[in-house]
C-alpha cells in the first residue's frame, strides 16, 4: 500500500529519449527522489515497456526513431491515460501544441534542469490523483447526440464513440458539466490542469479547437462558443440529463 501522507502518489517512472546522457541524468536524478526509473532510446521501446511495466508516469522525447514521441503518446493513449509529460528540444509553439493534441499532459522544453522535472513530475501527479479522488461519484452528461463519460473517460457524438485525450475530455466535461456559463482561459486552466500548470492559456484553444472538429454537425442544440474577450461557454438550450 502506498503512503498516504506522500503528495505524489506514483512509484515507477519511464523515461524515453534517445539521448543516452540525457537518460542516465533524469535516471539518477530521480531515483535520487525515490522512484523506480525505467529508461528506453526509442517510441516504439516505449509503447512496450508501458504495456509491460505499467508505469505512474511517463517522460517521453518528441524527437526519437523508429516511432517519435508524439505517435508513442497517441499509441499509448490507446490504452492508458498513464499521465505523460513532452520533452521537445525546441520552443515552438508547434511542438508544444503537437505534444498536447497527442494526449500528453505537460511539456518539458530542453535544457532544462532537474528541479524543473521533478517540479513538473509533481504537479501533473498531484492533478492526476485529483481526478482519482472519488471514483464512485457519477461522472456522466448527456445532451442531444453528446454523452460524456468522465468515469469510463468515453466520449460519444452522433451515437458514436469518438477518441479523445484525457484533457480534451475532462474540459468538455467540465464545461457540459456547467452550461451558458462562461470561463475564461485562466479558470479552465485552474479547474481542469490545476493551479500549479506550467503552460500558458494557449492549451485551452488548441484544446477548443480539436472538440470543435470532433463535435462539429452533432447537434443545433449545444456548441462550443466563443465569448470575446473572456473565454468560452458550453452553450445548451436545455440542462443536461446527468449520470
Amino acid at each position: 500500500m502506498r503512503c498516504e501522507t506522500r503528495l505524489i502518489v506514483l512509484e515507477k517512472i519511464l523515461v524515453a529519449d534517445d539521448d543516452r546522457e540525457i537518460r542516465e541524468l533524469l535516471r539518477e536524478g530521480l531515483e535520487k527522489e525515490d522512484y523506480a526509473v525505467t529508461a528506453v532510446g526509442a517510441g516504439d521501446e516505449a509503447i512496450a515497456k508501458c504495456k509491460e511495466i505499467k508505469p505512474d508516469m511517463i517522460l517521453l522525447d518528441i524527437v526519437m526513431p523508429r516511432i517519435d514521441g508524439v505517435q508513442a503518446c497517441r499509441e499509448i493513449r490507446r490504452f492508458s491515460f498513464v499521465p505523460i509529460i513532452m520533452i521537445t528540444a525546441k520552443s515552438d509553439v508547434s511542438d508544444k501544441i503537437l505534444g498536447l493534441e497527442s494526449g500528453a499532459d505537460d511539456y518539458i522544453v530542453k535544457p532544462f534542469e532537474l528541479k524543473e522535472v521533478v517540479a513538473r513530475i509533481k504537479a501533473v501527479s498531484r492533478r492526476s490523483f485529483r481526478r482519482q479522488e472519488n471514483p464512485e461519484e457519477k461522472k456522466t452528461v448527456q445532451y442531444d447526440g453528446l454523452v460524456v463519460d468522465i468515469s469510463g473517460y468515453e466520449l460519444k457524438a452522433g451515437g458514436k464513440v469518438v477518441y479523445a485525450p484525457p484533457k480534451e475530455l475532462e474540459l468538455l466535461f467540465f464545461m457540459a458539466k456547467n452550461p451558458n456559463k462562461v470561463f475564461t482561459r485562466d479558470q479552465l486552466l485552474d479547474e481542469i490542469w490545476g493551479y500549479d500548470y506550467f503552460g500558458d492559456s494557449r492549451t485551452i484553444d488548441v484544446h477548443i479547437k480539436r472538440l470543435r472538429e470532433k463535435l462539429d454537425g452533432v447537434s443545433d442544440k449545444w456548441a462550443l462558443k466563443t465569448v470575446w474577450g473572456v473565454g468560452y461557454k458550453f452553450e445548451a438550450a436545455a440542462e443536461s440529463q446527468g449520470g
